[in-house]
């Protein structure tokens, strides 16, 4: 088993790594187009920017994440049975409640957010409410819990945000190369700014293998273990899986940048099968999740 103080420093350490990389990325950019086209204000906002970008993507991302999924926040008396559920593991798992969404998507799925454990937040869809048992939806909320307390929600959710800016970033810089940098710099400068804006038009996919590379497999088998642990019956959560993987209800908010954030892939039908969707695909099989669950041994 893995041992959690170090997968909880791990995912710490990756995070300000990923934000570290982000400001580097910005400022780069910004010095090389501030350098080619000869104007130092160019440098000065991409400082500015990346600076902002990155403490708001720490303090505000869950919040971008929430907005992103159209998550409603619910109180206790909107679902008692929910919020007793989240109550009693909280209080297992020795964990702050967190808030309470709810997606109104019928496909069954869930996620959490947020930057530490007192600043955390759960979402479930209206699906899974209705499509799962209770000891079934005990499972996923342990799971979602379990993200929480290990701290990979930090992670997850500050890639989401950066990810997404550097993508934009590069989107914004490859129109520059093409409408402004060829009337602003003849000859070889603009042939220069031309060869950034095709590099540029590359890094935008390549903001979504950020998604891949900082997001491990494995935190989705800790997890699982994490919260059949918590609950003490591996069964509910497997169960749980099933039905998830089972159900061919397309999510309308579902989308590359915010897909590793739920407990499966929110992808189904035709779009499952798409060779870009599994090439940046950041959950293990279920099937194997659920064979890892019910070889598990509590006592």
């Amino acid at each position: 088993m893995v041992n959690l103080y170090r997968l909880v420093e791990s995912n710490t350490r990756k995070t300000f790594l990923l934000m570290t990389f982000f400001v580097v990325f910005i400022i780069a950019l910004g010095w090389l187009f501030s350098y080619i086209l000869g104007n130092s204000i160019i440098l000065v906002i991409a400082i500015i920017f990346a600076f902002i970008m990155n403490i708001g993507s720490y303090w505000y991302s869950d919040k971008i994440v929430l907005a992103m999924t159209h998550a409603k926040p619910i109180k206790k008396e909107d679902n008692p049975e929910l919020y007793r559920i989240v109550e009693n593991l909280c209080i297992t798992a020795g964990l702050p409640l967190p808030k309470i969404y709810i997606l109104e998507e019928w496909q069954p799925n869930a996620f959490a957010t947020g930057r530490d454990a007192n600043h955390a937040a759960i979402a479930v869809t209206r699906g899974l409410l209705e499509k799962l048992d209770r000891t079934e939806l005990e499972g996923v909320i342990s799971h979602e819990l379990s993200h929480i307390k290990n701290k990979d929600i930090l992670l997850q959710t500050v890639v989401v945000v950066l990810a997404g800016i550097v993508a934009w970033v590069s989107h914004w810089f490859l129109r520059i190369s093409f409408w402004g940098g060829g009337r602003r710099e003849r000859g070889k400068g603009g042939s220069i700014i031309l060869l950034i804006g095709i590099i540029a038009a590359i890094l935008a996919p390549l903001a979504a293998t950020l998604i891949r590379l900082a997001i491990s497999r494995k935190r989705e088998f800790l997890a699982d273990a994490s919260g059949a642990l918590l609950t003490r019956y591996p069964e509910g959560l497997a169960r749980a899986l099933e039905k998830i993987a089972g159900d061919t209800e397309r999510m309308k908010v579902a989308n590359n940048s915010i897909a590793h954030l739920f407990i499966a892939s929110p992808f189904r039908g035709k779009e499952a099968k798409s060779w870009f969707i599994n090439l940046f695909r950041t959950h293990p099989p279920i099937e194997e999740r659920i064979k890892a669950l019910r070889g598990m041994k509590i006592d």
